[in-house]
């Protein structure tokens, strides 16, 4: 099988040389990730410049190219001009840091997954839970084996669905096990720095700190993490809400005419 490994933190991100060098266990890697750091794009992608490529050398792999442009910019140039066989799985991460609750709205690694998905490819999103930590050898091996159980039950998993995978920065004996989860509610406090540049301009740095979670279900994937499990969620990318869908029908909109 054919995989296509990328993330958000840029190819020269040693998560993503882990990731890559243990994925060849499972099949083909091709790399396509973002020739530097692209982390909280979201799901933008480039129209307004072209994308450049350069072909990379990443130690055991095969084939890696370094793509001008976004996490999603390099999964469709990849899946659609640089994977030269039918691709499996993609694979995005492992990203220095975490992607719980509702940061993944901004997340340029769950992203990358989300449009492997949107092209009909079996995805995965994988973050090491932690800014300071640099050891991602045991989460590049919970990624291979979520992989391995996807890949073996991938006709059961819908095909608008990625999985979405937090490991926490804990130690293999400290580790719990694997949770299924459902996304909590990360807040931050957010702040704006002013500051003026050498112009005289007024300018603001977005800063700020975590809120700390109210969460105490322990199927939430905030919990999970902070108890030491793998969180491993299922995300989709359909945003309807169809609890309320027969309340706003109620308002009378559709009797209206523009």
């Amino acid at each position: 099988m054919q995989i296509l490994v990328t993330n958000d933190d840029g190819i020269m991100a040693p998560g993503l040389l882990e990731l890559a060098k243990t994925m060849t266990k499972l099949g083909e890697v091709i790399v396509v990730a973002p020739a530097e750091e692209k982390s909280a794009t979201g799901h933008g992608i480039t129209i307004h410049q072209p994308l450049r490529i350069k072909e990379f050398h990443l130690p055991g792999i095969g084939q890696a190219w370094a793509v001008t442009g976004t996490p999603a910019d390099c999964v469709k140039l990849g899946l659609k001009e640089l994977v030269s066989k039918e691709c499996s799985l993609v694979i995005s991460g492992i990203n220095n840091g975490p992607n719980l609750g509702t940061d993944v709205l901004y997340s340029g690694t769950v992203s990358a997954a989300i449009e492997g998905v949107l092209l009909g490819i079996p995805s995965i999103a994988v973050s090491l839970a932690s800014y300071e930590a640099d050891d991602y050898k045991l989460s590049a091996e919970v990624a291979l084996f979520v992989a391995e159980q996807l890949y073996a039950n991938k006709e059961t998993l819908p095909p608008d669905t990625l999985l979405n995978i937090n490991v926490p920065p804990v130690p293999r004996e400290r580790l719990k096990g694997y949770k299924v989860t459902k996304l909590g509610i990360r807040e931050y406090e957010n702040v704006f720095d002013k500051r003026t540049d050498p112009r005289g301009r007024p300018y603001y740095w977005l800063a700020g700190d975590i809120i700390p979670s109210r969460e105490e279900d322990p199927e939430i994937d905030l919990v999970a993490v902070e108890y030491n499990f793998v969180s491993v969620t299922p995300i989709h990318f359909d945003l309807t809400n169809y609890r309320i869908i027969n309340k706003v029908k109620e308002w009378g909109i559709e009797a209206v005419k523009p």
